[in-house]
């Protein structure tokens, strides 16, 4: 590895910002007590004090209610909370046992889904169009009488498509079907209110904004029942059993506190100069995912003739790390569910790669990652085994 690696994996985690370190620091030494304690000593007030300020924290940065903040150890504890605490909940009280969600789901949401069909759920996943999204009236067609809950993704982190959340959300409260989104790729990207947007639930994580790992949240809406997952105490609204991690709860209250929409602004700058520069500089590229209305981080491309793991290690060897598929399927051998749910062949799909932009990010990075790239993919089109003519055949058909 290179000592200067440039890193173009945002999307998959981000460094601890030095304020968010600071922050934390006195609660994992000082400030060590309990926030749920029940002695009411002064070592578990400050810990209660941090917790309280925390949730007002993300709620306020939300539009939601303190109240309505749960925390969990991260998005794939939120996610199974949501799925899971409505879909027990209303089987208890026979309240139907239908989910609506979509092809492209991130794995926790898409892996409880399909845990919960096995227990005898209904869940119906909608097709997306070529560039990924989700059409409204469809998810308007797919609810009925049985239906207890929709769970659409805000912004996929893979192709960067982002759904039109406040008309679904406004097709769910018509219908009174609950709503959920994993907001975990777009919180402090994208602006978000849980009241415009007519959301009952919503999953967010700090380790995307310069927080710790192992911490993240869920928005309930008052009023809404789940069924408890984790037993073992009282704390969140009595939603979570466990401690809770103050230390980490601190950090991700600072790397809220931090955010600046400028730097929204710097990464939708970086990642519209990478997107041009690269499929004017190397041939047979495709953008996956749409070129507007996407999240300002997030650049994907299929580079064809070539395998997308064989360009991640060559870069990476080259001092720059990406990602090829998406960040939760790259130990497996099988092409991304994403990609395959937009209409790209497997054969096609395996040239993917992506690059998600963040605060450590520069043109001049961009450049000289631009520049290894293609002198990289010029390398491994002279010895690749896949045929142009299958290519251009799918470019012109759609088939192979």
């Amino acid at each position: 590895m290179s000592e200067e690696q440039a890193y173009f994996c945002y999307g998959d985690t981000t460094p601890v910002r030095d304020e968010v370190i600071q922050a934390m620091i006195p609660y994992l030494k000082s400030k060590f007590g309990l926030a749920s304690s029940d002695y009411g000593h002064s070592f578990g007030v400050k810990a209660a004090e941090a917790l309280n300020d925390a949730r007002e924290t993300i709620a306020k940065a939300v539009g939601a209610s303190p109240e309505e903040i749960i925390f969990t150890s991260g998005g794939t504890e939120a996610n199974n909370l949501a799925l899971k605490g409505i879909a027990y909940n209303a089987r208890m009280r026979n309240k139907g046992k239908h989910i609506v969600t979509s092809s492209i789901e991130q794995s926790s949401v898409r892996d409880t889904c399909n845990a919960l069909e096995k227990e005898g759920f209904e869940i119906t996943y909608l097709k997306v169009d070529a560039v990924g999204r989700v059409d409204p009236k469809d998810i308007a067609d797919a609810i009925h009488t049985d239906t207890i809950l929709v769970t659409i993704q805000h912004g996929n982190g893979e192709i960067g498509v982002i759904q039109d959340i406040k008309a679904i959300g406004e097709i769910c409260r018509e219908h009174k079907v609950l709503f959920h989104t994993d907001a975990v790729q777009s919180f402090c990207k994208i602006p978000i209110n849980v009241e415009e947007m007519k959301l009952d639930l919503m999953t967010v994580s700090a380790h995307l904004i310069y927080g710790p790992k192992g911490i993240g949240a869920l928005y309930v809406r008052k009023g809404i029942r789940l069924a408890k997952q984790i037993h073992g105490g009282f704390y969140e609204r009595n939603l979570r059993g466990g401690t809770e991690n103050i230390p980490a709860i601190v950090g991700f209250s600072k790397a809220v506190e931090l955010f600046d929409w400028s730097d929204v602004e710097f990464f939708a700058e970086v990642r519209g100069y990478l997107i041009e520069k690269l499929i004017n500089s190397i041939s047979d590229v495709q953008v996956t995912g749409p070129l507007d209305n996407r999240l300002p981080h997030v650049a994907s491309f299929v580079i064809n003739y070539v395998e997308g793991e064989s360009l991640l290690l060559h870069l990476d060897m080259h001092g720059f790390s990406i990602a090829t598929g998406s960040a939760c399927s790259t130990k497996r051998l099988q092409a991304s569910h994403v990609l395959t749910a937009i209409g790209i062949p497997q054969e096609i799909s395996h040239g993917s790669i992506r690059m998600t932009l963040g605060l450590g990010n520069t043109r001049e990075q961009v450049d000289r990652l631009i520049e290894t790239l293609s002198e990289v993919v010029n390398r491994l089109r002279e010895i690749s085994p896949m045929s142009p003519e299958l290519m251009r055949k799918w470019q012109e058909t759609g088939n192979i």
